[in-house]
């Protein structure tokens, strides 16, 4: 007989604690193989396709497209041991798991099995539904059975402010202790405080009287939000994620935004020189990025975060950059790994490969993560000057708008240049004024005369 395994949505890494489900891969009474990707899902990083550990017969999905699962939730169930046709298939999981998770379906040895996979389905429906797994005690305090979590963030979060899980009903399936359960704890845990801060520092006359009546509201001094014309939109997945990033970069950074603009000529003069030489084309982004990594290297304070739990600014010495980019999913921020080690022609092509795959949103979490400065050409809009919001953690983002002929006084006269607006926004925590303007003023030199990057090289 089949034996029937579930498969749950895994742990997909970097602190994510639910996916969206986008498409279906497999239907109902399909025959899977092992390691066979069954679902494609988004989450708050990208768009991710995940494999099955088990090989069967697919008998029930959870899920339709479009809806959000925590990690842990039910992906679908699968009869192993029942291929459709007369092949070999082993019952255990194949062990090429994600981010942790583990299949944990017992050993088994390889049957054959010749019954169609329609009578698989057919078989388990009509069976009965297995015991539903003891419930995990909840608040007791008691070290009697594991605590329902996946996420290591979620765990990490409890653990660094000091709160029992045990203590904590999950708001998730099966009692699942999600993020969201964890924040909420600690929030109703900081207006406790809070309440009795406020109460020590109350003159004794002057302490509520707990017999008396509650106060009724104020009465709404703002106009409610209309009803009528109104399109409400959800942020989650990528949106979400982008609200989140930029909303916590704005509360914790002292960011602080200096600008420039350059006679960008010789720089559009060089690369022209230099495709024109034949081989692969070299991008204006990858002058830039090459650029970058140079002043990084004479003022390495803004290739660093902030660590405010230890005090510590954490400086890298490699230059990990990120680049914005605008897709029909919204803005991600691809990471190119050492590019301080890579030249024009190498960073041009690793711009292209990630740019299409932004584009197609096949990029991975591990493209998405890691940065330590970005770069920002906002110039593809149309718009001269912007000020950027870092990306947290990182401490610094340069900003480079259009790059469009104006009047310039040039060697003593005026002349039509091609001018371009440079602003860096950076954390004020890691360095003074000085140092930033330092950093935008060789950005800047460096483009009006390509010249002094060579030189320093």
């Amino acid at each position: 007989m089949a034996q029937v395994l579930e498969f749950k949505l895994p742990d997909l890494g970097e602190g994510l604690t639910e996916a969206e489900i986008v498409r279906w891969l497999v239907e109902v009474g399909d025959v899977v193989a092992i390691d066979q990707p069954v679902v494609e899902v988004e989450t708050a990083k990208a768009m991710v396709e995940v494999p099955c550990p088990y090989g069967g017969v697919v008998t029930a999905r959870y899920g339709e497209e479009g809806t959000e699962l925590p990690v842990g939730s039910p992906l679908l169930t699968v009869a192993v041991g029942a291929p459709a046709s007369d092949v070999e298939a082993e019952t255990e999981g194949s062990g090429n798991v994600l981010v942790g998770y583990g299949t944990g379906a017992p050993p088994a040895r390889r049957r054959r099995v010749r019954r169609m996979a329609a009578d698989v389905v057919t078989s388990v429906a009509d069976a009965p539904a297995p015991a539903p797994a003891p419930a995990t005690p909840q608040a007791s305090g008691r070290d009697d059975g594991p605590v329902p979590v996946i996420s290591p963030l979620v765990r990490r979060l409890a653990r660094e402010n000091g709160l029992e899980l045990r203590e904590l009903t999950g708001s998730g399936r099966d009692g699942l202790i999600l993020r969201a359960d964890v924040e909420q704890a600690l929030r109703a845990a900081a207006a406790q405080e809070a309440i009795a801060q406020e109460a020590t520092l109350l003159p004794p006359a002057t302490l509520p009287d707990p017999t008396a009546q509650p106060t009724p509201p104020a009465p709404r001094t703002t106009p409610a939000l209309p009803t009528d014309g109104v399109t409400r939109t959800p942020l989650r997945g990528i949106r979400g994620a982008v609200a989140d990033k930029l909303s916590r970069s704005r509360r914790e950074i002292p960011d602080a935004t200096c600008w420039v603009d350059a006679d960008a000529t010789e720089l559009m003069r060089a690369r022209a020189a230099m495709n024109a030489a034949g081989g692969p084309k070299i991008s204006v982004l990858a002058l830039l990025a090459r650029i970058c990594t140079a002043a990084l290297a004479r003022f390495p304070e803004l290739n660093s975060s902030v660590d405010m739990e230890a005090r510590e600014i954490v400086r890298f010495d490699r230059v990990h950059l990120g680049f914005a980019a605008q897709t029909e999913r919204g803005l991600v921020v691809p990471v190119v790994r050492d590019a301080q080690a890579r030249d024009a022609e190498a960073l041009s092509a690793e711009f292209g490969r990630l740019t299409e795959a932004a584009r197609t949103g096949t990029l991975t979490p591990g493209d998405l993560t890691g940065g330590t400065f970005t770069l920002n050409n906002y110039g593809v809009f149309g718009v001269d000057g912007s000020t950027p919001i870092i990306n947290h953690p990182e401490a610094a983002m340069l900003g480079v708008g259009r790059i469009v002929p104006k009047p310039w006084v040039h060697e003593g006269e005026l002349a039509v240049r091609q001018v371009v607006q440079l602003s860096l926004t950076f954390d004020h925590r890691v360095c003074d004024g000085g140092t930033a303007g330092g950093f935008l003023r060789y950005v800047a030199d460096c483009v009006e005369q390509p010249a002094v990057l060579l030189r320093n090289l």
